[in-house]
């Protein structure tokens, strides 16, 4: 019989080994996952961090719940919103020895490039961080709405209204009201 995820953390506070268990098992839609968010390099960098901070605090983990992947989703969503916001901060800071002219084309380009991607990534770009980390989820990982309730810390009602709105303004954005279109490009994004 194999052991359940919550068998595993909790061996692994006696094992520590043990808990590689639970990387084999779950790094892989992890990585996938970080990944489609912010590129294969960074995923990688991310995906480590993500199972270091899962195992500094596997002694918190809620023993109840047999399946690990939720708990790990949000590790993964916490560090994903963290590296965004620490790029924007290192783009608003010119760097050593840059003039203000630098830094502007610098930010010039970044606009230029941003507006040449697809209008998908427009639209996802344009939801709320919160609204896009449920969508994401629920297209890329196909994690349920309980699932991901227990990945972000929220209630379930506030899952299915964040999917709601975000599916809604994605179709806004590519202006359409076909649901399976949007659906097929997330699922190809």
């Amino acid at each position: 019989m194999t052991a359940t995820d919550a068998e595993l953390i909790e061996a692994s506070l006696r094992v520590p080994e043990k808990f590689a268990l639970i990387f084999d098992r779950h790094a892989p839609h992890i990585q996938r996952y970080l990944a489609r968010r912010l590129g294969g390099q960074v995923a990688d960098d991310l995906l480590a961090e993500a199972f270091l901070v899962a195992f500094s605090k596997r002694e918190r983990y809620d023993t109840s719940r047999q399946d690990a992947r939720p708990w790990l989703y949000g590790i993964a969503t916490n560090l994903v919103g963290q590296h965004r916001r620490e790029e924007v901060r290192r783009h608003r800071m010119p760097s050593p020895g840059s003039s203000v002219g630098d830094h502007a084309d610098r930010v010039a380009a970044d606009v230029t490039a941003q507006a040449m991607r697809s209008m998908l990534t427009g639209a996802l770009a344009a939801l709320s961080a919160e609204d896009r980390d449920v969508l994401l989820l629920v297209a890329w990982e196909q994690l349920s709405y309980l699932e991901i309730a227990e990945a972000l810390a929220i209630p379930v009602g506030t899952v299915r209204s964040r999917l709601n709105r975000a599916r809604r303004k994605v179709r806004e954005a590519l202006g359409t009201d076909n649901h399976t279109e949007v659906e097929e490009l997330l699922n190809n994004g």
